[in-house]
């Protein structure tokens, strides 16, 4: 049967945990957040999943979604970079986190939307603050790790699964502290537009 993570936490079930340690083995969830409880986290891992595979993208592992993790394997990196990088894929709405050319983890991330594209080219990370302040848009963005300009990765209470920031790769609660503490000043971000 489907499992439904949903955005709420419920009891540690036999369905959720198989689901989560089949995840966590695939570098979509944290392996600490693989414990049998359906919560955000899961179903953020449920999205990045879907958005690889290029599956609907509705956090439900469903039969089709399920199907697929049974012969799944884990993402590859799409460009050719330092051996510890972030790939920010557009067309996948998905982040790789690699260290020595592997990915470690894919995250389900928000780019920006029309008019406000996020840039593809490489770059490095310049300045991070567990808190910062955008002054043109009025809100924080904790975790902030600006790579180009005014465009940083940060955490964001909303990242839909379709570009919707101005220009800012957001990232889910969680998430993006887990990425924030790996990602040093200098880390080497790649955007690819399409990543075949």
């Amino acid at each position: 049967p489907p499992v439904n993570p949903g955005p709420g936490t419920g009891p540690s079930t036999p369905d959720v945990a198989g689901l989560e340690q089949r995840l966590a083995d695939l570098g979509y969830l944290d392996p600490a957040k693989a414990d049998g409880v359906s919560d955000a986290a899961t179903t953020n891992a449920v999205i990045a999943f879907q958005k690889w595979q290029r599956l609907g993208r509705d956090g439900v592992a469903g039969p089709q979604t399920l199907a697929a993790l049974q012969t799944a394997v884990r993402p590859t990196p799409r460009a050719t970079g330092d051996a510890k990088r972030v790939e920010v894929l557009l067309d996948r709405q998905v982040a790789l986190y690699i260290e020595n050319n592997q990915v470690v983890r894919t995250l389900h991330i928000s780019s920006g939307q029309s008019g406000f594209a996020t840039p593809t080219g490489t770059y490095k990370i310049l300045r991070k603050y567990p808190r910062d302040w955008s002054v043109p848009y009025s809100v924080w963005l904790p975790y902030a790790q600006y790579f180009v300009g005014g465009v940083a990765f940060h955490e964001a209470a909303s990242v839909p699964v379709t570009p919707a920031s101005h220009g800012c790769v957001r990232i889910p609660n969680g998430d993006a502290k887990w990425l924030y503490d790996r990602t040093p000043v200098g880390t080497q971000v790649i955007v690819l537009g399409t990543s075949a």
